[in-house]
C-alpha cells in the first residue's frame, strides 16, 4: 500500500533526507510524531511531498524507510504522481494553494484523496479579531502603501487573507469524498463544508519529546507564579484578554508573570517606533493595554522555541493558558496535558472535546471573558495541590487521545477502508 502525503511545510526529516539545512520544528509540526509512529507498519510505503519556492529544482531523499520529495512548486504534481504511482493521496490541511493543486492532479490521475482538517479557516476567519477595537482593525491608505514595500501585520490585510484561505478551504472540502479530523468541531465543519464526504475520526500523535522524560510538578511559587501562553502574536490567540485578566491575578499574586512563546514586538528605537507601531497594530494594542492596566512589566516573550525549549517552558510554568477565540484541536494543549500541567482554556471550537472541564482542566467559557479567565487562573493558583490533580487527570486523558500506536493503526485502517471502497 503506497500512500503519498502532501504537507504544507518542509519537515525536519525531509530537510535531512534531501540534504538541506535543518528545518525548524518551532512551528510545532506534530507530523514528525505521526511519521515515527507509522514506522512499524511494514505494509505501508510512504512518500512525503512538500513545496519550497526557494528551491530551483526538485529534491529527493530517503530516511527511515520514508521517501521525501521537495518540489519548487505545484507544477510538478502531475509528474510526481506519474512517477510515484501511489494508491492514495493524503493531503494534510486544506487552505494552502498546493492542496487544491494536488487534489486536481490526483483527480486527473483517478486517485482517491483523503483530506485532513488541520484548522477550520471558516471559523478562524470569523473570530480572528474578536475583542480588538475597530481603531486597530482598519489602517489608512498610507500604511497600506508602506506595507506593500515593507510588509507589516495590518489587521485588515490579515482579515482579508484569512477570508481568502477560508474560501480555498471551502473549495477543497466541497470536492472531497474522504475527510479526517479529531474533534466534534471538526466533524461539524466537515458536515457543513464537505457534505458529500465520509468522515473518518483519527486523533493526532504529537512530537515524540513530549511522551518521555520529566513531568510537570507543582512548585512553591510564593507570590510570583508563571503563566505560560504558547502563542500571542496575532489576535486569534487572544493575548489581549489575558492582559485584561492579569490585574485581578496580580492583585492576589503581585509577582505573577506571563511568559509568551514567540518574538516580542519589534522595536528599532524612538525614531522608527511610531511607524512600526502603526504597521503592527495588534502588538500596539496589546502594548498599550498592558501599560494602561499597569501590567507591562509582567509580560515576558521567550523568542521562538524548538521542541526541547518549548517542553522546558511548560515545565517551568505554573499554569498553561489557551484563551484562543477559535481552535480545532490545539497541539500545544495536548503537549501540556501530556506533561501533566494544569490547563486553563477557553470553551472555543474543539477544546471541550480534548479536556473535560473541572476534572482535567478548567474551561473559563467565552473567550473574551477576562473576569472568568482570572477566576479560573486564581482557582488553580490557590488550590492546595497547585493544580496537580487536574494535571494528572489531563495527562491520563492525553495519553489515550495521543496514543501513538493506536493513532497510527487507526490511520492505516482509514487508508485500507478507502482503498477497499475505491476498489469496489
Amino acid at each position: 500500500m503506497h500512500i503519498l502525503w502532501l504537507v504544507k511545510t518542509v519537515l525536519p526529516q525531509a530537510a535531512a533526507a534531501c540534504g538541506l539545512a535543518g528545518a525548524s520544528d518551532v512551528s510545532g509540526s506534530w507530523l514528525t510524531g505521526q511519521l515515527a509512529a507509522l514506522r512499524p507498519h511494514g505494509e505501508l510505503r510512504l512518500t512525503v511531498a512538500c513545496t519550497d519556492a526557494r528551491q530551483k529544482a526538485s529534491l529527493q531523499g530517503e530516511q527511515d524507510g520514508v521517501s521525501y520529495r521537495i518540489l519548487p512548486g505545484s507544477d510538478g504534481f502531475a509528474a510526481l504522481l506519474q512517477t510515484e504511482q501511489p494508491d492514495l493521496v493524503h493531503i494534510w490541511g486544506t487552505e494552502y494553494p498546493e492542496a487544491a493543486a494536488m487534489q486536481d492532479a490526483a483527480a486527473a490521475a483517478n486517485l482517491p484523496v483523503l483530506i485532513s482538517i488541520q484548522g477550520v479557516m471558516r471559523d478562524c476567519a470569523a473570530h480572528l479579531c474578536d475583542g480588538v477595537p475597530d481603531a486597530y482593525r482598519h489602517s489608512g491608505g498610507l500604511w497600506h502603501t508602506i506595507d506593500k514595500v515593507i510588509p507589516g501585520e495590518l489587521l485588515d490585510n490579515m482579515q482579508a487573507n484569512f477570508d481568502v484561505l477560508a474560501q480555498k478551504e471551502a473549495a477543497v472540502l466541497g470536492k472531497t469524498r474522504c475527510v479526517t479530523g479529531r474533534t466534534g468541531f471538526d466533524r461539524r465543519a466537515a458536515a457543513d463544508l464537505a457534505p458529500a464526504a465520509r468522515y473518518y475520526p483519527c486523533n493526532e500523535t504529537l512530537r515524540p519529546l513530549f511522551y518521555t522524560g520529566a513531568l510537570w510538578h507543582a512548585r512553591e511559587f510564593g507570590r510570583a507564579p508563571v503563566l505560560f501562553l504558547p502563542q500571542g502574536n496575532y489576535p486569534l490567540k487572544n493575548l489581549h484578554t489575558v492582559i485584561r485578566a492579569l490585574p485581578a491575578v496580580r492583585q492576589q499574586f503581585p509577582g505573577a508573570t506571563l511568559h509568551i512563546a514567540g518574538w516580542p514586538p519589534l522595536d528599532k528605537g524612538p525614531l522608527l517606533r511610531p511607524i512600526i507601531d502603526r504597521m503592527f497594530p495588534y502588538k500596539l494594542y496589546c502594548k498599550r493595554l498592558a501599560v494602561q492596566l499597569g501590567v507591562a512589566e509582567a509580560l515576558h516573550y521567550t523568542g521562538p522555541l524548538d521542541a526541547a525549549a518549548m517542553r522546558q517552558a511548560y515545565l517551568e510554568a505554573d499554569v498553561f493558558l489557551l484563551p484562543s477565540s477559535c481552535e480545532n484541536s490545539p497541539n500545544s494543549l495536548g503537549e501540556a496535558m501530556l506533561l501533566g500541567m494544569p490547563c486553563v482554556a477557553s470553551n472555543a471550537g474543539g477544546i471541550p472535546d480534548m479536556l473535560a472541564a473541572g476534572r482535567e482542566g478548567l474551561l473559563y467559557g467565552e473567550s473574551q471573558d477576562a473576569d472568568a479567565l482570572a477566576r479560573c487562573l486564581l482557582q488553580v493558583l490557590t488550590a492546595p495541590d497547585g493544580g496537580t490533580a487536574l494535571g494528572q487527570a489531563a495527562r491520563a486523558r492525553a495519553l489515550h487521545t495521543h496514543d501513538a500506536a493506536a493513532n497510527a493503526a487507526a490511520l492505516v485502517g482509514i487508508y485500507e477502508t478507502i482503498l477497499k471502497g475505491d476498489a469496489q
